[in-house]
């Protein structure tokens, strides 16, 4: 990663979304830095640079523009980096179709992975949301973090039926997923490795808990978060997963965790 890096990426490092543009960056080895934002304190950041009225993450900032939101940041690398072996033109429809099933249950797999921790793993939550923080950003999420937490079940509509249609969604795209492995394939589009796997990885790694990841590998997020991913135990698609961070991850370059 270099200083002077033509593209900075900025994330939530437990961003499952960060995470797919974060894993891109690094296959394609772009020179990029990766800057972590506090949720809460990301908002002006993400709606000055997003323009669109958005405060979601990832947001990507390039000498021309910014671009907001992980499939869009997929079509800029395409059209400006491109072309780029994760997206190969023969495949690309399918590959992107792929990418926007995964993409779809994003909110289900922060939802439902909430629903289960909120109340169960607080401290926890506050170490994850604190972790790139400056002091007195750390200090107020602390004395803040019941009316944040009620913000966050407000924006992403954390209720019990909620997360219960969020478990059966996960539930459908992985054994949708489980389904096209059943022939041993490696990768889901093609016999190569695209931009559909990462998606596939990174979308559900927040329940696999790939060692490599910084977040997701961390025991303590492990023990925090072991009532809220048990449901999911044992499940073969989880085994793909970290196969695949195992094979194709390599080391994250980006700078997020230096």
């Amino acid at each position: 990663m270099s200083p002077n890096a033509s593209l900075t990426l900025y994330t939530f490092a437990m961003s499952h979304y960060s995470e797919k543009i974060r894993w891109t960056l690094d296959h394609i080895k772009a020179d990029y830095r990766e800057v972590c934002l506090t949720p809460v304190f990301h908002i002006p950041k993400a709606l000055h640079l997003g323009g669109r009225g958005q405060t979601t993450l990832p947001v990507l900032q390039t000498p021309q523009v910014s671009v907001q939101d992980s499939p869009r940041i997929i079509d800029w690398l395409v059209q400006n980096r491109g072309p780029i072996d994760l997206v190969p033109p023969s495949i690309a429809p399918e590959v992107r179709a792929v990418e926007k099933s995964f993409d779809a249950i994003g909110k289900d797999v922060a939802r439902f992975l909430y629903a289960g921790s909120f109340g169960v793993a607080d401290a926890h939550i506050v170490k994850l949301w604190t972790d790139h923080a400056t002091p007195g950003q750390a200090a107020f999420i602390r004395i803040a973090y019941p009316a944040i937490r009620w913000g966050f079940r407000r924006k992403l509509n954390i209720t019990q039926a909620s997360a219960t249609r969020a478990h059966q969604r996960i539930s459908e795209v992985m054994a949708w997923l489980e389904a096209q492995l059943a022939d041993g394939r490696r990768f889901l589009v093609g016999n190569t490795f695209t931009v559909a796997d990462i998606t596939a990885a990174s979308l559900l790694a927040p329940i696999a808990c790939p060692s490599q990841h910084p977040v997701y590998g961390d025991p303590a997020y492990q023990a925090g978060m072991v009532a809220a991913t048990a449901p999911f135990n044992g499940r073969p698609c989880l085994a793909w997963v970290r196969n695949l961070y195992d094979t194709q991850r390599g080391a994250m370059r980006g700078g997020a965790f230096e």
